[in-house]
């Protein structure tokens, strides 16, 4: 009897299927060399870019290739005025699919949705038009040179999860608040200049 079950088991159990996919580390554009990963059933090939702009001028271009969740498979962004970072992640379901690096994050447009955000005076009552799929008010407080620092601008929902928060505010040692609603985030005053706010602005960044 115990023979037969495990017949009857191996033949009409769906099979646990794992995906082969691409995989290098977060680097700059061009210097991504994948090796293999074996990734958990419930994964996709991801193929991921970060790019981020501090002044206009593009700071950071960043891909990297690996497994990645439902729920990692987005184009997300996040806005603090003086810079803004975006995050595309190209998800597929075959073997090794994410072979080619991933595009730029879509050209954005205002949405409608309205934030404050920390300009270089000081000023945190500055109003940002939020941009794609920010959502979302952010609120930031990070220590940086033993001075607090506040930054305030527009997310999208992925950087407003609780899983994405918790991650953010346990490398930064800071705290990461968001909500919904035109100018949610309060507007107040911070003693933070420029390098201040560029500062936890890149330390974020680095953390994709």
């Amino acid at each position: 009897m115990r023979l037969l079950a495990l017949i009857f088991g191996i033949v009409f159990l769906p099979k646990v299927y794992t995906l082969t996919c691409n995989e290098c580390e977060l680097g700059k554009t061009g210097t991504c060399a994948p090796k293999l990963k074996e990734c958990p059933s419930n994964q996709k090939c991801g193929a991921m870019r970060l790019t981020s702009y501090v002044g206009g001028f593009k700071m950071v271009d960043y891909t990297s290739k690996g497994c990645s969740s439902a729920e990692e498979c987005v184009e997300a962004s996040f806005n603090f005025g003086v810079g803004r970072t975006a995050v595309a992640n190209k998800c597929c379901s075959s073997k090794l699919c994410n072979a080619n690096p991933a595009p730029e994050p879509s050209k954005s447009t205002p949405n409608g949705k309205k934030c404050f955000y920390c300009d270089t005076t000081q000023d945190c009552s500055r109003t940002l038009d939020c941009e794609g799929s920010e959502d979302y008010c952010i609120s930031s407080k990070l220590t940086v040179a033993e001075t607090k620092v506040t930054m305030k601008g527009c997310a999208s929902k992925f950087f407003c999860s609780g899983k994405s928060t918790a991650e953010i505010s346990q490398f930064t040692g800071g705290e990461i608040s968001c909500c919904q609603g035109n100018f949610c985030n309060s507007a107040s005053s911070t003693s933070a200049g420029l390098l201040l706010l560029v500062a936890p602005l890149l330390s974020l960044m680095a953390l994709f």
